[in-house]
Order: C-alpha cells, then structure tokens, then sequence
C-alpha cells in the first residue's frame, strides 16, 4: 500500500472530526499535570521533575479513556500488557485497527524500539502491500496506528505537536504515512473525505475486507 491509500485507510478509522477532539484532551493534560506537580510536594522533587513527562502521558491516557468513555469518540479501548510484563499501555480499538498512545520528542522518528510496539508494527506489514515483503502479503492482525504527541522546546520556540502515524515496520524508516499536527486542526472541517482525484476507496475496502476474513478465521485479533 502506498502512503495515499494508507492516509485513506487511517481517514476512514479515525475521520477529521474526532481527530480535532485530540488537541483539546491534550492541552487539558497538560495542564492537569502540571497543577498536579505544583500541588504535590513529592511532585517537585528534582527527580519527579526530571520525570514530569511521565506525569503527562498518563494524563493524556486519562483523558483518551474519558474521551471514549463518555461517547464522544465511539470506540472502545483495553489496557494491555507490554510484551515482557513490566506493566500496561492503552489501546484504543477502531473498526478494523488499533492505536497505541506515545509522548515522544520528535514527531517524525519513531519512538525506540520495544518489543511491543515491535510486534504492533509487524500487523502493518502484511497489510500494507511492501515490496520487502513479498512473500507474506496475508493479513495476520489488526493494523497498528500510534498517536504521538509532545511538545518542541528551544530558545525561542515551544510548540506543541500530535500526529496519528502508520509505523512502516522497518524501523529506521518510521512512517508509511503519518497526518499533518492535529494541534494545527482548524475548529471546523467541511469534509472527512479527500478530493475525488486523489481518492481510490476500493483499495482501503479491499483492505477491510482482508481484516474482516482473517477475524473471521482467528475470531479475534
């Protein structure tokens, strides 16, 4: 699958309008966690400082699970165990895919290299059609997305970013597709759907339709 479809694909399991209640989750955890600090004496230790992005990604995980909790983003969600049990991350379930959550430095490297998002990338690769790839071209899970998000500081410049990516599974080259900075979403988006020029649906249904035989097979994901 080339990087269109694969925008097309990620278009169709999480449309622009849910995409623009991200931002404000974001913001809202952010400022929830630094209250939190400023309220904690523990929290202000130069080590709880020097941790305070822990403080925020929890804060987002948070506010993703009242999102879906409280029907604004209809899809559900499950805590899953990392692949060596040191603890657990949330995945949010779409339709036909998954997403994991990651606070990350910079938005166009994938974050380092764990076994479970490991694993995550390997459903993207028999479903997005790679040439490194030849001889596993059948869907064998859910395709994985991830939500990045995190803020750039330098000397005269702090801003914050969040994107929806499909990780490529060779590592090194991060992205199949990745969105523009949702924090840069305008409020109102007249349309979900690219223009029709750009737009091959049959592709993305074809796709669905290779995710819905092999649940049918697996009987989950």
């Amino acid at each position: 699958m080339d990087a269109t479809t694969a925008m097309q694909f990620l278009l169709d399991q999480v449309p622009t309008r849910y995409r623009a209640l991200i931002p404000q989750v974001l913001k809202d955890a952010r400022r929830s966690a630094a209250i939190l600090a400023k309220a904690e004496p523990v929290l202000q230790l130069p080590s709880a400082e020097d941790n305070h992005g822990r403080l925020v990604s929890w804060a987002v995980d948070l506010g993703i699970q009242k999102l879906i909790d409280s029907g604004r983003w209809p899809v559900s969600y499950r805590w899953r165990y990392f692949a060596q049990p040191t603890g657990r991350y949330l995945q949010i379930i779409m339709s036909h895919s998954v997403m994991s959550i990651s606070q990350v430095a910079d938005p166009a490297i994938q974050p380092r290299d764990v076994r479970f998002r490991q694993n995550a990338r390997l459903n993207n690769q028999p479903s997005f059609n790679l040439k490194e790839f030849d001889d596993t071209r059948t869907v064998a899970g859910l395709p994985s997305f991830l939500l990045v998000h995190g803020r750039i500081m330098q000397a005269d410049l702090q801003e914050d970013f969040a994107h929806i990516g499909i990780p490529h599974p060779v590592h090194k080259r991060n992205y199949i597709y990745r969105t523009p900075n949702l924090m840069t979403l305008p409020h109102v988006e007249e349309s979900d759907v690219p223009p029709v020029e750009d737009t091959d649906w049959e592709a993305v249904l074809s796709l669905k339709e290779e995710i819905e035989k092999w649940r049918r097979d697996n009987g989950d994901d």
